[in-house]
């Protein structure tokens, strides 16, 4: 699991299209993806049970989802700094690992304190993985390459996020939610053993003392570039959006005009399917358009979608929920991969603000979506959703579109 450690890295050759290494790679990180979304959002179809079997209001019952990402969020600002000390592969096996065992653990939680404790110290183990993934794919892979590698991974994670939704939507209705996430648990300890396996050691990572003034000054570089922040708001507001509408769907699903039983609604999880190929596809048109032009382009997508849901009709709902979630993931594929290639120094800091502000989103917005939802029901939430996406609209089209580059970015 030790990185090799190398005092100059320029003559050593980067992971190519086509090699052993590169399958290896992106199996590893289509592991890594999977495994991050299924065990962060696998309560997602559970907030309904939470709040009938523990007596707490949905927007209580989102704690479960917002408190892990919140927390992950705060902790990928130190993450980051740590695996430029302590290596890149070592720290992902690990988040891995421990996130898959918590989950195993949050499976036997005797009562709602103690489901809160364990998804809060799961929050903590994940945030090992995200912006040092990002980050080991922009030093080891081929530059060439390394948009279509981000693109799996972030494919890794719609499938992540399908599977620990639809199946812990269906356990569920056969049985309860301590089965539904000790599945979970066990599918994330699969992910966790082929990600250390297929995942070779870092080749171009060269291993820096850790200290608290060069971390301050690294955060300070990457705010101090307009078109890192601007990209970082766009993380929020896309995140944000996206949570929201996941956590509250199931809400409006089980109850009239729709009625739908839990199985139905688990189904319903299956349109992740539409994110593992919109981020590929994604990121293959912006090669050809530009990321500026496909940006917008998810932005205005993802608003005609949230407008399809708002009508009681069944099919226009779930087109408007898979409309949403193609948007959704090719926005944070692009924005992800253009703050890699934006950064000119400490990528892994860059990354971890970009997630900052990304989970930070869906955390912020997810419970105060629960606020919106027992107010204002549906309508309240496509509202918020509405304000939120037409904002992230206007910062595609009119600070984004005409950002002036900045080295690779």
């Amino acid at each position: 699991m030790a990185d090799r450690r190398h005092a100059s890295s320029r003559d050593i050759p980067f992971i190519r299209r086509g090699t052993a290494e590169f399958r290896r790679t992106n199996l590893a990180f289509l592991c890594a993806g999977f495994a991050t979304f299924a065990l962060l959002y696998c309560v997602q179809p559970l907030l309904p049970a939470f709040a009938a079997a523990f007596g707490v209001s949905p927007a209580t019952s989102s704690l479960s989802l917002s408190l892990p990402t919140a927390v992950m969020a705060c902790c990928l600002l130190v993450a980051g700094a740590l695996s430029e000390t302590l290596g890149r592969k070592p720290m992902m096996v690990a988040s891995v690992l421990f996130s898959a065992v918590l989950t195993l653990g949050c499976s036997l939680a005797p009562g709602w304190e103690a489901l809160l404790t364990l998804r809060v110290l799961l929050g903590i183990a994940l945030s090992g993985l995200p912006a040092i993934a990002m980050a080991y794919i922009t030093e080891e892979m081929e530059p060439s390459a390394s948009g279509f590698a981000m693109g799996l991974y972030i494919s890794g994670t719609a499938a992540g996020g399908m599977a620990g939704r639809v199946i812990t939507g269906l356990l569920l209705d056969w049985g309860s939610w301590h089965w539904a996430m000790g599945a979970i648990g066990l599918l994330g300890l699969a992910a966790a053993v082929t990600f250390w396996w297929a995942l070779p050691p870092s080749r171009h990572f060269e291993p820096r003392p850790l200290a608290l003034g060069g971390l301050l000054a690294n955060y300070t570089l990457h705010l101090r570039d307009a078109g890192l922040r601007w990209l970082f708001l766009e993380g929020f507001l896309f995140m944000g959006s996206f949570v929201t509408l996941y956590n509250y769907i199931g809400f409006r699903l089980i109850a009239p005009p729709f009625d739908l039983g839990q199985s139905a609604v688990a189904l319903v999880f299956t349109l992740y399917i539409v994110g593992i190929g919109a981020s590929t596809l994604v990121g293959w048109l912006a090669d050809r358009y530009g990321r500026r032009t496909m940006l917008w382009s998810m932005a205005l997508l993802m608003l005609a979608g949230l407008g399809l849901t708002l009508p009681p009709s069944l099919p226009l709902t779930v087109g408007g929920i898979a409309a949403m979630t193609f948007g959704f993931f090719g926005a944070h594929s692009l924005a992800s991969s253009w703050v890699g290639r934006r950064a000119q120094s400490a990528r892994a800091q860059a990354s971890s603000l970009y997630l900052f502000a990304y989970y930070m989103g869906a955390s912020i917005m997810g419970v105060a979506g629960g606020w919106v939802w027992a107010r204002a029901g549906w309508t309240g939430i496509g509202w918020m959703l509405g304000g939120t996406l037409t904002l992230a609209l206007l910062v595609a089209v009119l600070r984004l579109a005409r950002l002036r580059p900045a080295g690779r970015g």
